[in-house]
């Protein structure tokens, strides 16, 4: 492949949308299946949600909380208990009405049909969310302040009938988890809220190398049912934004509709405070679209699924087997004496019988490390290393005990080129706007960015704002939001569209 080439056509440049389709392909993540908007998780990809899945869990047993498994069928008389939040789903739920099909053969044809038939006295939505049927376990659980808080996490697939589909980011049906808690107050529950959201945006930096700015949603962009939601707003190489995770405090309506009360310690009715919180398969695309090359897949190390590959180079027959004997001996050297962040090191061999492509095949599947082994390394003691975060083409030849010994800082500094690159590239991307006019010019332009804004405005501004420009408030930061000083220094202390002082700053952008 010369350097004019690459292996992903089109480019980033000539065709985003299309060149996030061809690095899914040529990694071997996923493909669409026979189901309208649903989609085949190949081992590659699913090994990727796997591991997000594995240190996520983690994460969320250290702060106490417990995995459970709620029903996929919802009745529907549960989502009308809670109209706000049952509103905000009800043009993407997928309905079960019928409980039996019988088997009938055209007359005329021959040809048989299964007609569903036994209509339900009830239908049941296909879990978009849990909310409603977690709330009416909880109900069930909870009868004094003793029984609090309920720490509760459910890892699921759920389903919102998506028109305009896309493989990780928007399919009908997607794996996640939801978080859903109980508590005595207020201010508890606000803390598990805000908790989980910190986790969020710790994770997609210390596993994902992805940065994102922390922040709450506008009141239109709020979760249905909740009084807030928290939100971890990551941009990616079109400079679009992803809502890479949310978190909700959603007071007492989800406990009201669902009669979670209980006894306080005063001997009152009271009812609980309720949060939810999740993250998708989603995150697969918010890292495809933020790390990726022209070349194919770039993956993190803590979430790929070989983080070292081998590569033996077998030009003679009569020196195969020591090459791949040597080969195997550094695979399970890495896996049995090398650790990443507490884990052992992934290590693969690849020893397929195949001429050539093996290093493309890597590359282009994102492998942190690639090494190649042949007779003459053997001799010498070397190895041959390729990075991921490097040229495709780019090599370096060490002795072998030293790639051993450096092999876990290694994967951290291909970890922190990454997070640094893509943080650099955020930030370059946003900027500051106190002017209603060059608010307006801004997004004419191609892959615009996101701008950052002084508001004061009302929810009808915003909404007028928005269906204008194909627009959103992703979020209003927090005050800890990792934004540069210099770039939050230049926001004004008047709102831009209306001239009034503002009570906080906005980031605006289109979005996936």
């Amino acid at each position: 492949m010369s350097k004019q080439q690459t292996a992903i056509t089109p480019t980033r440049e000539q065709d985003f949308p299309e060149w996030y389709q061809q690095v899914i392909k040529a990694a071997d993540l996923a493909e669409n299946s026979e189901t309208r908007g649903c989609m085949v998780i190949k081992p590659w990809g699913y090994g990727i949600w796997e591991l997000i899945q594995q240190q996520l869990d983690r994460r969320f047993k250290e702060t106490g909380h417990q995995n459970a498994y709620f029903p996929l069928l919802i009745p529907l008389s549960y989502l009308e208990k809670e109209a706000e939040h049952a509103e905000g789903f009800a043009t993407e739920c997928a309905v079960v009405t019928h409980h039996r099909l019988e088997v009938q053969k055209d007359p005329e044809t021959g040809k048989t049909k299964m007609i569903p038939t036994g209509e339900l006295a009830e239908p049941y939505v296909i879990r978009p969310t849990s909310e409603t049927i977690i709330g009416a376990a909880f109900s069930r659980w909870v009868q004094s302040y003793r029984d609090l808080p309920l720490l509760i996490n459910q890892w699921a697939n759920v389903m919102r009938w998506e028109m305009r589909p896309r493989l990780f980011l928007r399919t009908a049906e997607f794996l996640w988890q939801e978080g859903h808690t109980a508590h005595e107050t207020k201010e508890e529950a606000i803390e598990e809220t805000r908790m989980i959201h910190g986790l969020y945006e710790e994770f997609l930096r210390d596993h994902l190398a992805i940065p994102s700015v922390p922040g709450e949603k506008s009141e239109n962009e709020r979760f249905p049912g909740a009084d807030m939601t928290l939100t971890v707003e990551a941009m990616v190489q079109d400079c679009k934004a992803i809502q890479a995770g949310t978190s909700h405090y959603l007071g007492q309506n989800f406990s009201k509709a669902q009669n979670i009360s209980f006894t306080g310690r005063e001997g009152d009715v009271e009812f609980a405070h309720t949060t939810s919180w999740g993250v998708s398969t989603r995150l697969i695309g918010t890292l495809i679209m933020a790390h990726s090359d022209d070349d194919g897949l770039v993956l993190p190390p803590r979430v790929a699924t070989q983080q070292v590959v081998i590569i033996p180079i077998t030009p003679k027959d009569d020196t195969k087997n020591a090459v791949l004997e040597a080969c195997d001996a550094l695979a399970k050297t890495l896996r049995s004496t090398r650790t990443y962040h507490g884990d052992p090191i992934r290590a693969h061999v690849d020893t397929r019988d195949v001429k050539g492509g093996k290093k493309w095949d890597w590359v282009k599947k994102g492998a942190p490390i690639r090494i190649e082994i042949g007779p003459r390394d053997i001799e010498s003691r070397k190895v041959c290393m390729q990075r991921r975060d490097q040229p495709a083409n780019e090599k370096c030849f060490m002795d072998k005990e030293d790639f051993l010994q450096n092999v876990s800082e290694t994967l951290q500094e291909i970890h922190e080129n990454l997070l640094t690159r893509a943080t650099e590239f955020r930030n370059e991307n946003i900027i500051a706007c106190n002017d209603a006019d060059e608010f307006d010019a801004h997004w004419e332009g191609k892959n615009p960015g996101w701008l950052l804004t002084p508001w004061a405005g009302t929810s009808m501004e915003e909404e007028t704002l928005s269906k204008h420009h194909k627009i959103a408030i992703r979020c209003l930061p927090i005050e800890k939001s990792g934004l540069p000083p210099e770039l939050l220094e230049k926001v004004g202390d008047k709102c831009f569209l209306s001239g009034k002082a503002s009570n906080g700053i906005a980031i605006w952008g289109r979005s996936y």
